[in-house]
């Protein structure tokens, strides 16, 4: 046990051109590599282990950042030296990735048709391993005010309620919708319950004077549109 410890080479004994932080200080962010990035975010490695380890470790498990955000906070704790501190420092950076990636499509951005919707959120979406229900609100220019979380799980009546579809939309003066989700098996071929939903969900939208313009199944880079499949009345 002892031999281990001697081995173990903590970042703040490395020469001041190898630690992540004065290497960002000294060159700037976008001269690090990713090990060095999360070696940052970690702050510290473990007793037994150095940051820029852990950060090594993960690479191991998740060589991509699409691959590192889409792993949850107990897929993350599982690697040794990661605790739930750890997981959520990590989880919080993925999150205000994303957060800036929407917020680089630029200001309101307009859907023309269902590409536009997809593209909004293709590259998070597809990836999801559940079913994620989402609603894209629109102005009555057709640019998109916000998109809201509905439910996560399989699309059923009970997970996705008129009620709380478009209580944000009536918050937000929102003129129509967009409804999206997710298909975790890559396959967007919509399904009995996928058509059935929507249906309810256009009525419901017709009683509240909000339209639904379309439903939009995200797949495995691909997509269909339930509108243009002819499943939404014209």
């Amino acid at each position: 046990m002892v031999v281990q410890e001697k081995l173990v080479v903590k970042v703040k004994e490395l020469p001041a051109s190898e630690r992540p932080r004065e290497k960002l200080w000294q060159l700037g962010p976008r001269a690090l590599a990713l090990r060095d990035l999360l070696a940052i975010i970690l702050r510290v490695g473990s007793r037994r282990d150095s940051a820029l380890t852990l950060a090594d470790r993960l690479l191991a498990k998740y060589p991509g950042l699409v691959d590192l955000a889409a792993a949850s906070v107990e897929d993350l704790c599982q690697i040794e030296g990661i605790g739930p501190a750890k997981a959520a420092q990590l989880k919080a950076a993925c999150e205000l990735a994303r957060r800036l990636a929407r917020a680089s499509c630029g200001e309101r951005p307009a859907i023309r048709g269902p590409s536009d919707a997809a593209r909004l959120v293709m590259e998070e979406m597809r990836h999801l391993d559940r079913e994620h229900f989402r609603v894209l609100l629109l102005n009555t220019k057709r640019r998109v005010i916000a998109i809201r979380d509905v439910s996560v799980g399989g699309l059923d009546s009970s997970l996705v309620h008129p009620r709380e579809l478009f209580k944000e939309c009536i918050r937000r003066s929102s003129a129509a919708v967009i409804l999206v989700h997710n298909h975790p098996s890559g396959d967007p071929q919509p399904s009995q319950d996928d058509i059935r939903v929507t249906r309810r969900l256009c009525e419901a939208g017709k009683l509240l004077g909000i339209e639904v313009l379309d439903h939009i199944i995200i797949g495995d880079n691909k997509f269909v549109s339930l509108k243009e499949m002819g499943f939404l009345e014209s």
